[in-house]
């Protein structure tokens, strides 16, 4: 399916930070390469998510998110920075995907209930960035959260412990490696959430996505909804 498509069809818009592996992608002990990701929108049938590498149409993957567990699937359309993915389930897994999207869209709309870190810790709504190398060059990264005093990242390469670069315009070293990515600490601590955000996180240019950012989603009343292909 493609991702233009799948913006037609109900899902539950929610941003769940995970990881993945691509087949082909290994590290120099031979296992295969994880990183991290987000989804965009998600559906019991496929998700969109945010990702540093982005794969190939037809990739087989599996990836790993704290709020739905194990998804498993093929790639079917991808996007700048990102990528559909066909969920591959049993019919009993769908209906269980279903009601925990019921039941997390119903949360999103509960204000009461909030998360306790957000002051310390910074998601962006477009988690792509840019790191800088000292050699001038550029690599694409994904964001996966951040603070005045450092970011976490992931992307195709894993620096080692010590090297010197930018997230952003931030400047920073590379202080600890996770098996889907990577923490910098910056040099001067930041003032602020804004300068963070500011500094931190471009946005590139993305129509597709601009056109998702800017699509409706309808509300999920029950799990009985979802099952239209």
């Amino acid at each position: 399916m493609s991702v233009a498509r799948f913006l037609k069809q109900r899902a539950v818009r929610i941003q769940t930070v995970g990881s993945y592996t691509l087949p082909n992608w290994y590290d120099p002990e031979g296992k295969l390469r994880s990183f991290a990701c987000r989804t965009t929108r998600v559906s019991p049938f496929r998700a969109l998510l945010d990702v540093p590498v982005v794969g190939k149409i037809g990739d087989r993957l599996t990836s790993y998110f704290r709020e739905f567990g194990k998804f498993e699937g093929q790639i079917s359309d991808t996007v700048h920075g990102g990528f559909l993915l066909e969920l591959e389930m049993t019919r009993a897994e769908r209906a269980k995907l279903a009601e925990k999207l019921v039941w997390l869209e119903k949360r999103q709309r509960d204000p009461t209930i909030r998360d306790a870190r957000r002051d310390a810790r910074y998601v962006p709504d477009s988690p792509h960035s840019a790191l800088m190398l000292a050699d001038g060059s550029s690599i694409p990264c994904l964001v996966i959260d951040a603070s005045v005093s450092g970011v976490a990242v992931s992307s195709e390469l894993q620096p080692e412990i010590g090297t010197p670069l930018a997230v952003g315009s931030c400047v920073g070293r590379v202080v600890r490696h996770f098996h889907d990515g990577f923490a910098v600490r910056f040099v001067d601590p930041l003032a602020s959430m804004t300068e963070l955000e500011r500094r931190v996180v471009t946005q590139p240019t993305r129509p597709t996505r601009q056109r998702l950012a800017a699509h409706a989603d309808d509300i999920v009343e029950s799990a009985d909804e979802f099952f239209v292909v």
